[in-house]
């Protein structure tokens, strides 16, 4: 996670796409209903959102609002239009959610280690020329990732999110090290398999521990570092492959170079703090005010604590949450919509276009594998860059309907200019066009707001099972579009396949539209009494 999006690949083999996936002031948003080891950093910061006294009155003022459309409170916003809240209410929790992250860079780097030294490991291997084997190699991955996702949010509940990932990162380190000794592609495939498992986890992991330990202003900004280190992950992962290039041994130092992220993730952690809301959960009161006070500042401790335990008497949060409790309402409307994204991500196309686009690069003369993945490398980081200042600052519902309407222009343009008589030159200069715009608006807001805002949505109860639910449907869909992209590409053609993942990206900006409510700068308690509020008015 979802996910964060940005997995592609530029050469043969088809890579599989993952969620993937802004420190700046963010305006409230009205149109929502209803043993630790202490971190190094202590600046604080202020949360200027007020929650009511009791749930029963928040939950009647957030329901008020939904309804209405009318803010709470407006002096909040002419304060923060004025200025005068901090700039640096995300710096004590940035070490933590910069940790976090090195998730997504294991997550990209080995995305893009398979994408050139596939050749030379199928050689030495024996089954060179053999593009069943080499795609399951590849494919295997994705295997793995789906058996990891739907194991983490049981793992989540029982041990919180700082011991999964340490624990997390044994397969992590693992198959890495498997995989770079392999001598049989027995070897290679299991430790292939090994770092899906541990790729799955970490997709449902890092999108719960950010919203969750991050302050409720800049967990969108912070939110977004899970796509910019999916970015570089791939981009770093480019870069180490040039001399595979001369050097056919090579691929076994890039992959022993993948075991170095997951210690720096393991010893990391160990400095970390665990989830305020999961502490509470897990009875360790002292341990979550501690944490609320090093990470949000000593004036929140107390309205914190005692929202999150409005919160657990209301729905009853211990870490035991049952899977059969997604179809129950409000969390099956959340799990629906959490599937329904990441669904609506992977039939709009990201693999297939990212796989597509090395050939698109070769018709205007881009020859060089490595000069075409590096464009499309840096478009999909600027991308992400600019999402950590908009999503914050615009909301996740604007950003996701924008993103998937750029998506769809962007692919119909690149129709245009293959179906239409035109120039050669201008057909293939629109066509480079529309591919780069298309990875730059899904970079921007289909890749990380989706794993973003389902564990907004979530409860605390069930966050960590909707999580993993919406995330085995990323890998499912992601799988069946690496596996059929290719087939279908050559029975029906470039611009019906395009114009396919076109009116795919219309429904997802539809979807957005009406099924999603806007989260920006509301609690994750608040957003859940007001979802619950809601869905007990609709009862009756």
């Amino acid at each position: 996670m979802s996910l964060c999006d940005p997995m592609w690949a530029a050469t043969a083999q088809p890579q599989p796409a993952g969620p993937v996936p802004a420190i700046t002031t963010a305006r409230r948003n009205s149109k929502l209903p209803g043993s630790l080891t202490k971190p190094p950093v202590t600046l604080r910061f202020d949360i200027r959102f007020q929650v009511g006294k009791s749930i029963v009155s928040a939950a009647k003022k957030q329901l008020t609002e939904f309804e209405t459309g009318e803010p709470e409170s407006e002096e909040l916003l002419v304060r923060e239009k004025n200025g005068e809240s901090s700039d640096f209410g995300w710096l004590p929790a940035f070490p933590h959610v910069l940790i976090a992250s090195m998730s997504n860079f294991l997550f990209g780097y080995h995305i893009g280690v398979m994408n050139g030294p596939i050749v030379s490991i199928a050689r030495e291997l024996g089954f060179e020329g053999n593009s069943i084997l080499e795609g399951l190699v590849v494919s295997i991955f994705i295997v793995g990732a789906f058996v990891g996702s739907i194991s983490a949010g049981s793992l989540v509940d029982k041990l919180g999110c700082r011991r999964t990932f340490q624990i997390d990162t044994i397969p992590l380190i693992l198959g890495a090290i498997l995989s770079a000794h392999a001598h049989s592609l027995d070897e290679i495939l299991w430790g292939r398999f090994l770092v899906g498992l541990g790729i799955g986890v970490n997709t449902v992991l890092v999108p719960i521990y950010i919203s969750e330990v991050a302050p409720t202003k800049y967990r969108g900004s912070l939110g977004t570092l899970c796509q910019i280190g999916t970015c570089l992950g791939i981009i770093t992962s480019l870069f180490l492959g040039i001399p595979s290039d001369n050097d056919p041994h090579w691929w076994r130092m890039m992959l022993y170079i993948a075991s170095v992220p997951g210690f720096i993730l393991t010893l990391g952690m160990q400095f970390a703090v665990d989830s305020p809301r999961w502490l509470c959960k897990a009875g360790r009161l002292d341990d979550a005010k501690a944490v609320i006070n090093d990470l949000w500042g000593a004036s929140e401790v107390e309205k914190a604590i005692t929202e999150f335990q409005s919160v657990s008497k209301n729905d009853g949060s211990d870490l035991n949450s049952g899977w059969v409790e997604l179809l129950e309402e409000p969390h099956s409307r959340v799990a629906f919509i959490g599937g329904a994204l990441f669904v609506l991500q992977q039939f709009a196309g990201i693999n297939g276009v990212l796989y597509f686009s090395s050939l698109t690069f070769q018709d205007v003369g881009v020859t060089n594998g490595s000069l075409a993945s590096s464009i499309i490398g840096l478009t999909n980081l600027a991308g992400a860059l600019c999402a950590l200042y908009l999503i914050d600052n615009q909301g996740r519902q604007k950003l996701l309907i924008g993103s998937y309407l750029g998506m769809a222009f962007s692919m119909f343009l690149v129709v245009y200019a293959i179906s239409f008589p035109l120039d050669e030159q201008l057909s293939h200069n629109l066509s480079i066009l529309g591919t780069v715009l298309y990875i730059f608006t899904f970079a921007i807001g289909a890749g990380p707001v989706t794993g973003l805002i389902i564990p907004e949505l979530s409860s605390t109860r069930t966050r960590g099972k909707i999580m993993g639910f919406s995330f085995t449907a990323h890998w499912v869909c992601n799988f069946l579009v690496g596996f059929f992209f290719l087939d279908l590409l050559e029975k029906f053609g470039v611009a019906p396949i395009y114009a396919t993942f076109g009116g795919v990206s219309l429904i997802a900006a539809m979807f957005a539209k009406y099924f999603i409510v806007e989260t920006r700068g509301r609690s994750l308690e608040e957003i859940e009494m007001s979802l619950n509020s809601n869905s007990q008015a609709g009862d009756k």
